[in-house]
């Protein structure tokens, strides 16, 4: 969002409309994904990815950010993440572990909910390092699910997609942890008050 930007209360906007389509894809995906449709399923994620570009750039360039719209696309991201995750654990692609330590962190977050909305807030804006977070891990993925190809392909895929869970899985816990840091303070300054 640009600074000085209005967020406003529409619901029918040109980017809630391409988040829905998003948030339409994951079942697609996860159909794709668990059937072993690697291909398939790289293109969806891929106009996933283009679509959550284009629904922020066309928000802040349409003046279209609205309440609805913030809320979808981290959503989006979140499922996104979720399904791929399970899907590749389900693969046996990634370890169980790693599905554990995103969806604790995303559980975390869930637990914000009711404390901020007690205290009069809705969710928290996401930050940079969140953003960064779901960045890096919506790359790994994909390139995660690249390492099955064979040959040099696979090689490459394979560590350049590990290094993307990496950093991921480190930006979205100091992400989650700013977040609640956040909370605490707008409690405790609800409470001073």
């Amino acid at each position: 969002m640009q600074a000085g930007q209005e967020v406003r209360s529409t619901v029918f906007t040109i980017p809630n409309v391409i988040s829905l389509v998003r948030l339409a894809l994951v079942p697609v995906f996860a159909v794709l994904i668990v059937a072993g449709h690697d291909v398939w399923a790289l293109v969806v994620l891929a106009v996933s990815g283009f679509t959550d570009w284009l629904d922020g750039v066309l928000a802040r360039r349409l003046d279209q950010v609205s309440k609805l719209g913030q809320m979808l696309d981290p959503a989006a991201d979140r499922l996104f993440i979720l399904v791929t995750l399970v899907g590749l654990a389900w693969r046996e692609i990634v370890p169980l572990w790693l599905v554990v330590v995103i969806a604790a962190r995303d559980l975390m977050l869930a637990v914000l909910l009711p404390v901020l909305a007690r205290h009069g807030y809705g969710p928290l804006e996401v930050s940079f390092v969140g953003k960064a977070g779901t960045f890096a891990l919506l790359y790994a993925f994909p390139l995660l699910l690249l390492a099955e190809a064979p040959g040099a392909l696979g090689a490459v895929a394979h560590v350049v997609g590990w290094a993307f869970t990496w950093w991921g899985i480190g930006l979205y816990w100091l992400a989650g942890l700013q977040y609640v840091a956040q909370t605490r303070r707008l409690v405790a300054q609800e409470g001073a008050r």
